[in-house]
């Protein structure tokens, strides 16, 4: 029988999550970011989120390093909220609000790919470039069709890829950086009414989007070797070394390109290097993020695919999704489900589809996961804890009221959206589990 090996070591951990962290996005964020708060005071939104990513980064190195399993958080839930009760409904519900956000940061990646592809293709009109969008994301699925330690192999040189264009632009904003630039703060930057709060509360939503894929190895759980050791130090490298590259772009971009410029331009990195160098830069690096993107795209879909995969095996999910490949052994029916919905979600603008994500998976995910941690430090003694995090409980605290705040400020529609398929979610799990006679429709006997 076709079963999952663990052949992943530290450096394929942490390739595959700053694969997936940084991958296209500082060069189509960046400039949504500097959008939000109307200039460099921007910074302030880099802070918040690199806390808050920091301060959930913890709770995720502890939970990953006490239950490596594929699922990651799914698998969080359920242990902490116990597998028969309110667990069940909620790792449920983790992976019902995956089906949405999965789909939608993969789609991201797709949009934010044609925005370079314009550099080569500037006729390209709107509808075939969300068909070329949708049409990358169809061939990725094609390209994961074997086995993980394969897959590895070409994460390692997607993440070279990744290092290299982000070392140009860095080294490049290093050596041209203006301050006049970059700290060219527009009249009443700092307010700090309400309207100003809203507006850094989205900047930080988009910061965050910036971190996610932190606890991607999580969801590889299954393929760590050594998870104890490996999970926590992947979790936290990646979430250091990103906030550094991506921060550290931030700054090239507003240093060489005047902000008011910056935060109007979809391929704002091709723009910078054009600025210093000329047309063929822009080429040059319009190619390499295009790379680039393949490889966060292609974690994205890695990492995502064994989550309805592990549900489906607990029987928690649909039962057709629990199957390995015969051969190659992967998930193969939930990478096809997860392709399928990132290939529709290719079709929506960038912007919406970042503040939908956003909103999908904050209330399960983020803040499901923290107090699950609480549970299972109070009520589970039996689970091992490999990895303890620093300065317990501060940094999940932090981690919840910062993911409160970013999630209210995402504006009502998004909230909705948030918030309705969270309720769907729980009345196609109700159906189910009154069909099925699982929690809360069991009997007592059945629940012990």
């Amino acid at each position: 029988m076709a079963q999952m090996h663990r052949r992943l070591g530290l450096l394929n951990a942490t390739t595959i999550n700053m694969s997936n962290m940084v991958g296209i996005g500082p060069f189509i964020a960046i400039a949504l970011i500097l959008k939000t708060l109307a200039g460099p005071q921007a910074y302030l939104a880099w802070v918040v989120g690199t806390v808050i990513a920091l301060a959930d980064g913890m709770v995720v190195a502890e939970l990953g390093a006490a239950k490596p399993a594929a699922g990651g958080t799914y698998v969080f839930l359920r242990e902490g909220f116990g597998p028969r009760t309110w667990g069940r409904m909620l790792a449920f519900l983790f992976v019902w609000q995956i089906l949405f956000a999965g789909p939608l940061e993969i789609a991201s990646g797709n949009i934010g790919l044609v925005q370079y592809l314009r550099v080569f293709l500037p006729d390209l009109s709107e509808l075939d470039g969300k068909l070329l969008a949708a049409g990358i994301c169809a061939l990725l699925v094609v390209a994961l069709y074997r086995r993980i330690d394969d897959i590895a192999k070409l994460m390692f040189g997607l993440w070279s890829v990744m290092l290299l264009t982000t070392g140009w632009v860095i080294v490049t904003g290093i050596l041209h950086f203006d301050p006049a630039l970059a700290f060219d703060l527009p009249e009443n930057a700092f307010r700090f009414d309400l309207g100003f709060l809203a507006s850094l509360g989205e900047g930080s939503a988009e910061v965050l989007y910036l971190f996610l894929g932190y606890y991607q190895v999580c969801y590889l759980g299954g393929e760590i070797r050594d998870p104890g050791r490996t999970i926590p130090r992947a979790v936290l490298y990646s979430i250091l070394a990103v906030a550094a590259i991506d921060i550290a772009i931030s700054f090239s971009f507003i240093g060489v390109v005047p902000w008011r410029e910056a935060m109007e331009s979809q391929f704002l990195g091709a723009l910078f290097v054009e600025r210093v160098y000329g047309p063929w830069a822009a080429q040059v690096l319009a190619g390499m993020i295009v790379v680039t993107a393949f490889g966060s795209i292609f974690a994205l879909l890695l990492g995502y695919s064994r989550v309805p995969y592990a549900a489906a095996r607990d029987g928690v999910f649909f039962r057709q999704l629990a199957l390995l490949h015969p051969t190659k052994e992967f998930p193969h029916r939930s990478l096809l489900l997860i392709g399928a919905g990132a290939i529709c979600a290719s079709f929506f603008s960038l912007d919406n589809v970042i503040k939908a994500l956003m909103a999908a998976r904050i209330l399960i995910q983020f803040l499901g996961h923290t107090f699950a941690l609480f549970l299972i430090r109070s009520r589970r003694p039996d689970i091992a804890r490999p990895f303890s995090m620093w300065g317990y409980p501060l940094p999940a605290i932090v981690s919840i009221v910062g993911y409160i705040y970013v999630f209210l400020s995402l504006g009502t529609t998004f909230v909705l959206f948030g918030t309705g398929t969270l309720l769907l979610g729980v009345i196609v799990y109700l159906a189910m589990a009154r069909h099925q006679r699982e929690w809360p429709f069991a009997s007592s006997s059945a629940q012990e």
